[in-house]
């Protein structure tokens, strides 16, 4: 059965391009597309999403605004973030909002669906360019260290996330299956108590974990 998917973008032929993107691929429906976020609670309830495609650029309620309403009324829903920009200023306002994930619109289509998969599982997925921005400004705090109890495997996987790893990626790297990296990945979120690869990422670079 196909994932539900809602698309906010000013861009007419974006949305266009999107919807038929995902509605042409075997594991995505389309299931709204909106103009602006101006009515984003009553859209999405209607709409029924299990995920949300944001343009950070609206008039109105931007993205960030957006995504933090998202988070307010409907907390678990993931909401990947997409824009043209790689400002770190947008990068990480959109992280403190909540956003599950960042990709630039560049991203190619298999990279993309990929990484809409990836946050269905429970990830975090990030341009590769946006997450060296974010390693290089979590690498600049002093935190206590603590290494949780990982294993070296655990660290191993947990340092390929810290930089924007897909699950795919990760599975092809370490000679392991998916499925496998998926039950090391949720032992990281149990030990490290977080409940997304965004939270496990964040805490890795502050506790300097990997």
């Amino acid at each position: 059965m196909s994932s539900r998917i809602i698309i906010f973008d000013d861009n007419q032929e974006r949305l266009n391009s999107v919807a038929m993107l995902l509605n042409l691929s075997d594991d995505f429906t389309c299931s709204g597309t909106f103009h602006n976020a101006n009515n984003l609670v009553a859209d999405i309830t209607n709409s029924k999403p299990e995920l949300v495609l944001m343009d950070i650029d609206m008039p109105g309620v931007d993205g960030i605004e957006a995504t933090k309403l998202v988070r307010k009324h409907f907390d678990a829903l993931p909401v990947i973030i997409q824009t043209n920009f790689e400002e770190d200023e947008r990068i990480f306002g959109s992280l403190r909002a909540g956003a599950n994930g960042y990709l630039l619109k560049k991203t190619s289509p298999e990279r993309f669906l990929e990484s809409l998969r990836e946050a269905l599982d429970g990830g975090a997925p990030m341009t590769g360019s946006i997450a060296v921005k974010v390693l290089q400004h979590f690498s600049t705090q002093t935190q206590t260290k603590n290494n949780y109890n990982l294993t070296e495997r655990e660290k191993h996987i947990l340092s390929f996330l810290v930089k924007g790893y897909s699950y795919k990626l990760i599975a092809a790297e370490c000679g392991i299956t998916y499925n496998t990296v998926n039950n090391h990945i949720r032992n990281i979120y149990d030990k490290l108590y977080v409940n997304s690869a965004t939270e496990a990422v964040s805490l890795a670079i502050k506790q300097r974990l990997v």
